[in-house]
């Protein structure tokens, strides 16, 4: 089981103006702890479940840029954008860009977006759940067709493109695209037609349901099952050991996991977080 870091509270010791400095040498000791994978939320305000509204939160493809210029070997990418926070050509290019400037490390997480809240408070449309996930499926396909050879004009309901350029490409051959949710119905069916990874959260019995459920559709559209990396997310919290964290993903893992993105909230000393990592990831190895 490998262990990702996925960085959702930014409310550290030190406070805002301390935050560059912190969050670099945070990248920069898990990285030394064995951290091979580094995700940060695309939200522009703090969620339900971690913090406040009122917290801080960085905008995503601007910090990623800047944990590429303090990172060497790490994965990086969201978990997940939001699928209505940018027109698809640009995500695309925001990727390439990240990847290019990386050597190859950026992937694309994304979803069909959720928080009415802040994009209500922000001014950004909110469509139906049907139209979200119609957006999401055409996003896919916009960022495939841009990473690949073609530069034919794209044609959908929701996004009209003259020519997909995308220059520079990839130094990868692709992006590994994750998709973010467990919907049965509409997510896990795109993360069998498009993805390379699922990212489902929940108790074991529950995230065991879901993996069946993708199973299944995989089948249905004659896709290798096996071919998915199969991906989940969990919290820490000031009351967390090293031994929870390793009791926690070796439960995931025999779900049927191969990776667990760990986040933490309510811990403003980010050292005891590294602590943590740096602990559990021999384990889990």
């Amino acid at each position: 089981m490998e262990l990702g870091l996925h960085i959702a509270d930014f409310t550290w010791d030190g406070g805002p103006a301390q935050l560059r400095t912190a969050l670099a040498t945070h990248v920069r000791d898990a990285e030394a702890a064995g951290v091979t994978r580094i995700t940060v939320m695309d939200h522009f305000w703090q969620i339900r479940g971690v913090g406040p509204a009122e917290h801080e939160m960085l905008e995503a493809y601007t910090t990623l840029g800047f944990l590429a210029a303090h990172t060497e070997k790490a994965l990086l990418s969201t978990l997940v954008t939001g699928v209505i926070y940018r027109e698809p050509a640009l995500l695309a290019k925001q990727i390439s860009t990240l990847d290019v400037l990386t050597g190859g490390r950026a992937g694309l997480g994304i979803g069909a977006a959720w928080n009415d809240e802040e994009s209500e408070g922000l001014g950004f449309a909110f469509p139906s759940v049907a139209e979200r996930f119609e957006r999401l499926e055409e996003a896919l396909q916009i960022c495939l067709q841009m990473w690949s050879e073609s530069e034919e004009p794209y044609d959908g309901k929701h996004y009209r493109l003259g020519r997909t350029l995308n220059s520079p490409q990839n130094v990868q051959a692709r992006p590994p695209i994750m998709i973010g949710g467990g919907g049965e119905k509409r997510t896990l069916r795109l993360v069998a037609q498009y993805a390379d990874a699922c990212n489902i959260g929940g108790d074991v019995e529950t995230v065991k349901h879901k993996l069946g459920v993708l199973r299944r559709h995989c089948d249905e559209v004659g896709r290798d099952y096996d071919a998915i990396e199969k991906t989940t997310i969990f919290p820490i919290d000031p009351s967390s050991t090293a031994d929870d964290i390793v009791r926690t993903a070796s439960g995931l893992r025999d779900a049927g996991f191969t990776v667990a993105y760990v986040y933490a909230h309510d811990i403003t000393d980010r050292q005891s977080i590294i602590d943590l990592f740096a602990a559990a990831v021999p384990e889990l190895a």
